[in-house]
């Protein structure tokens, strides 16, 4: 049977502090050229107010398109040298939640399998994706996923502010959808209908990364309910991350 192309963009985030898990979350690969990345929010490497500073991440990638049960665990450390390797980025408004880390090409195993997002899925025209449209967080809610075959889950989501505008002046825009912790790093995507999409080996628009749900602080944790609505950072962010930088 084959696999959605989509299920293997994404991998389960754990991240690790001497060796010990202390949380989960969700990530998924970009290729840039000949170099690949794995995306993140940045609160998942680094989170001062929560005292949250992992050392490395474990991914879990797949080894063998036949046979999805097999898979290789992956450790991608955060330091080297007591430098960060893990990129993120501040725009006008502050710090922007996406962090990507680079995989040196040594790390991957032989015969592994995944996809990767690259360049060509940045949607290139954003008055064409309209509020209120359907798409797909591809995550590990809970570090929840098909425990056989490694694989994430999918929830429906649409979109819950103008796209193309910086919600309250913000890098991101909103989405309607039940989520949960443990999918922060999801990438958000959007089906390709276009002629170059229908052939591409991975038709889907990369729209944003999920980053956390928005609650407004004035809500009775009583008498409302949370709103359900979610923080999601436009993916052009990835292009300022994955530059070419000096050595």
């Amino acid at each position: 049977m084959q696999i959605e192309s989509i299920l293997l963009t994404t991998v389960r985030v754990q991240t690790l502090l001497g060796g010990w898990h202390r949380t989960n979350a969700s990530g998924f690969l970009f290729e840039r050229g000949s170099r690949l990345f794995l995306v993140t929010c940045r609160h998942v490497v680094i989170d001062p107010p929560s005292e949250h500073h992992p050392d490395s991440l474990a991914i879990e990638l797949h080894m063998g398109a036949g046979h999805l049960s097999r898979t290789t665990r992956l450790i991608v450390p955060l330091f080297e040298n007591g430098l960060s390797r893990w990129r993120t980025c501040a725009d006008a408004a502050g710090d922007v939640d996406v962090a990507a880390v680079e995989i040196a090409p040594h790390l991957l195993p032989q015969g592994v399998v995944y996809r990767a997002f690259s360049p060509e899925n940045l949607p290139p025209r954003l008055e064409s994706i309209e509020v209120g449209q359907s798409i797909l967080v591809v995550g590990y809610p809970l570090g929840f996923q098909d425990n056989l075959h490694q694989l994430p889950v999918v929830r429906q989501a649409t979109i819950a502010s103008s796209f193309g505008l910086r919600f309250q002046g913000q890098g991101y825009f909103l989405t309607d959808a039940r989520t949960h912790r443990g999918t922060s790093g999801a990438p958000v995507v959007l089906r390709r209908t276009d002629e170059g999409g229908a052939t591409a080996g991975l038709p889907w628009w990369l729209l944003g990364v999920h980053s956390a749900r928005l609650d407004v602080g004035t809500r009775d944790l009583v008498l409302d309910e949370a709103l359900g609505l979610n923080c999601a950072w436009y993916s052009d962010v990835l292009m300022t991350l994955t530059e070419d930088r000096p050595a």
